[in-house]
């Protein structure tokens, strides 16, 4: 292995750690002279441990094959060179994450009550009539606080200007947190020595934030409420995410038969008996949480779990019908729900956005589709989404066609130059583009993570960050270069 810093070919795009001189930028300066001063035996050898350490930690995510018809697991793909944002630059991001979740719950509060940001003509009323995730169950519920949206994972970007922009906001059941947590781990195991010189903000804190988070919504005064985990089962791509936040918090990870419903208050079952549950921190869409409510097929479910939560006698973290504000097209009016709601400016700006249910946009999108990405309204993982520059004339076609059929059901964004950040990659440093997804934590109080989980497009050329399409991920250092 032979990494070659000062031939490093740069893209064309923003690179987070150096600059087009090929200088350290001033937040990444010390820890990138370290790492350009370690021979490349040593280089490839703490590569070897930290795959090593995800293996030997069990750190994986499934994949589904859809030959085999089944899940198949695989060792989280992580690489060791960090990403580094000045706390400077944080502190702002941070601000603009907390303003942004404020007004997402409120948006979703008034959903459900008045709607009245669509008598004042803020919000147009056909989003939410063709919106795939707004529950008419939920209408009139008040969950503590006025918080729907308990955890949130906002994805953030940078282009060749600089600043971060919010990608889209994942409002359900975000997931990643762990990843974010296991990759500090292993870059403490693999570099103790850079956490020694350098004044990198520590992570380590979110299980107990997530604890005390969940614990404040407890219908029942108590200084240690009982909090569960809910997931589908070990066959879920995110089932080592949810085990592994169990363990941390010191809660139960249970399934929906696990739980049962009596005279509208939820119970776990143990071998000692039924033990009362106050809060779920769910893993579980909607759709299957309660089969008398929703799909009566559920296999993942409890029954008569709207009613208790419906009826203040357990809490559901994220509440059903928050992903009512989990909708591509929703994303589109945050801006606007901000001067609304908080009579603020947006601390952070949206990625210039198309919507194809309006005619001139869409007609704009369609003739544009080479330089586009288009994106249904409600998937996730990157699926289903088109990346104009690299589809060919066929795809393009194909997309021209399903967003004519159904334009409610997709956005059109343009293709930015997404900001790269050094990246081992078979033997050699190379740019690798990325983006980054903090967490956000409501109840009372609200909590970001210091930087959160970057993703990195392992392929060359690739804007697709997402591990289910060959992405992976870095460590991300909240650096505080005052005290540098």
């Amino acid at each position: 292995m032979t990494l070659a810093w000062q031939h490093y070919p740069f893209a064309d795009a923003f690179d987070e750690l150096l600059s087009p001189g090929g200088e350290a930028r001033a937040s990444a300066g010390r820890a990138l002279a370290y790492l350009r001063r370690l021979g490349d035996a040593d280089i490839d050898a703490r590569r070897e441990a930290a795959s090593r350490a995800m293996q030997v930690m069990g750190i994986t995510f499934t994949v589904y094959d859809s030959a085999e018809e089944r899940g198949i697991d695989r060792v989280w793909p992580f690489d060791i060179i960090p990403r580094i944002i000045a706390a400077s630059e944080w502190r702002r991001t941070e601000a603009g994450l907390k303003q942004r979740v404020q007004a997402l719950n409120l948006f979703i509060a008034d959903i459900y009550d008045r709607q009245q940001i669509i008598k004042d003509g803020v919000f147009p009323a056909e989003v939410l009539a063709q919106s795939a995730n707004f529950r008419p169950i939920c209408v009139g519920i008040k969950p503590r606080y006025g918080v729907w949206a308990h955890i949130c994972g906002s994805d953030l970007v940078r282009d060749s200007t600089a600043p971060m922009y919010v990608l889209e906001d994942n409002l359900r059941v975000p997931s990643g947190v762990s990843y974010m947590l296991e990759n500090r781990l292993v870059m403490k195991r693999v570099f103790p020595e850079l956490f020694e010189d350098n004044p990198i903000w520590p992570v380590d804190s979110y299980p107990s934030q997530l604890f005390e988070t969940l614990a404040a919504l407890s219908p029942r005064p108590a200084d240690y409420p009982n909090i569960v985990v809910l997931s589908p089962g070990i066959y879920n791509s995110a089932y080592f995410e949810h085990s592994y936040l169990a363990q941390q918090m010191g809660v139960e990870l249970v399934t929906g038969r696990d739980l049962v419903v009596e005279d509208d208050v939820v119970y776990m079952k143990t071998i000692s008996g039924r033990r009362r549950i106050d809060v779920i921190y769910r893993r579980i869409d909607d759709m299957f949480l309660d089969p008398g409510v929703f799909n009566p097929q559920s296999q993942i479910g409890v029954r008569g779990l709207m009613k208790a939560w419906a009826l203040n006698n357990v809490a559901i973290a994220n509440a059903p019908g928050a992903g009512v504000a989990d909708d591509k097209v929703v994303y589109a009016y945050v801006p606007a729900m901000i001067r609304y709601y908080l009579d603020q400016e947006p601390i952070l700006e949206n990625v210039p956005t198309y919507l194809c249910m309006e005619p001139t946009q869409r007609d704009h999108v369609l003739k544009n589709l080479d330089t586009m990405v288009v994106k249904p309204a409600n998937e996730s993982g990157g699926y289903g989404m088109m990346v104009g520059p690299a589809a060919s004339k066929q795809v393009r076609s194909e997309f021209a066609a399903l967003i004519k059929d159904n334009p409610r059901n997709y956005i059109a964004q343009p293709t930015l130059k997404l900001s790269t950040v050094p990246t081992l990659c078979d033997g050699n440093i190379e740019p690798r583009h990325v983006d980054l997804r903090p967490f956000i934590l409501s109840a009372q109080d609200q909590y970001v993570t210091p930087g959160g989980l970057t993703r990195v497009a392992l392929r060359k050329g690739s804007l697709v960050v997402n591990s289910s399409q060959g992405g992976g991920s870095k460590d991300t250092w909240i650096l505080d270069t005052e005290a540098n």
